[in-house]
């Protein structure tokens, strides 16, 4: 197999891959987006870091981490041993892991004006650390100041699991990936874009300073330009169901006749 067995999104680099590829696919919308815009522009690179408590619990913790001794070698034991052993009791101590605070990094896209290095539009990719608990709300903060000001916002939702973008004056479809776009010159107006498992990624605007016309962003052709670079089919394990949250009956046997095939 080669590429992605999806026609979208490959909803298995929702797990243990994601950090990796969340960076891959960063530097592919940059690379993609400074083929089209004009000289005027510069996109940029921009890393910033999240505290998260136990972030490998969110995107999976590997079960070989996680040890529960069930054979024991008995010897006679020293003095010393036979104390401990009296103190904490016969059983054998099960070892688990403490989540530890550890800093998560985030990469984003922004769009600068290249004579007066303006911000015009930032491109946030979500990750799993920015969509639970404190970052969820970390996230908000800073989505809220950044749509204070004179910045388009582009927002990439590509996890099925955490919290979703908070909006008011209606439900959004329901689909598994969203796509936001809040220009600042149509705020508090978000155009949104659902985002279905089994049709290819849009292509969404990405607008520039007036009187610039926007250009595209092929969000399917820059997930296909990570699967080419680095070949995730030969790294995801595509037997077990994907990481959750669980999908569809519809969409479990969908997805594995896409498998299949």
């Amino acid at each position: 197999m080669t590429g992605s067995p999806f026609p979208g999104m490959d909803p298995y680099l929702e797990g243990e891959l994601w950090q990796e590829f969340h960076s891959t696919l960063a530097n592919a919308v940059r690379a993609q987006l400074l083929e089209v815009l004009p000289p005027k522009y510069v996109a940029l690179l921009s890393k910033r870091f999240v505290m998260a408590l136990g972030a490998l619990s969110i995107l999976g913790l590997p079960p070989e981490r996680v040890t529960y001794p069930d054979v024991s070698v008995v010897k006679q034991p020293s003095l010393k041993e036979a104390a401990e052993v009296a103190y904490a009791g016969p059983e054998a101590p099960v070892e688990l892991v403490s989540p530890l605070p550890e800093e998560v990094p985030l990469l984003n896209v922004e769009i600068r004006d290249a004579a007066q290095r303006r911000l015009v539009t930032l491109i946030e990719i979500l990750s799993p650390v920015n969509k639970q608990g404190l970052g969820f709300r970390e996230y908000v903060e800073r989505r809220t100041g950044i749509l204070q000001t004179r910045t388009h916002l582009l927002e990439i939702d590509l996890l099925r699991a955490g919290e979703r973008i908070p909006l008011i004056g209606g439900e959004l479809p329901p689909a598994p990936y969203y796509i936001y776009l809040s220009r600042f010159d149509r705020r508090p107006r978000t155009q949104v874009w659902p985002c279905g498992l089994r049709r290819p990624l849009p292509t969404v605007p990405v607008p520039l300073l007036p009187p610039d016309a926007d250009v595209p962003l092929r969000l399917q052709a820059v997930v296909d330009a990570c699967f080419k670079l680095v070949g995730y089919e030969r790294l995801l394990d595509y037997t077990p169901p994907p990481p959750p949250p669980a999908l569809s009956a519809d969409d479990q046997e969908w997805l594995r006749a896409r498998i299949a095939e």
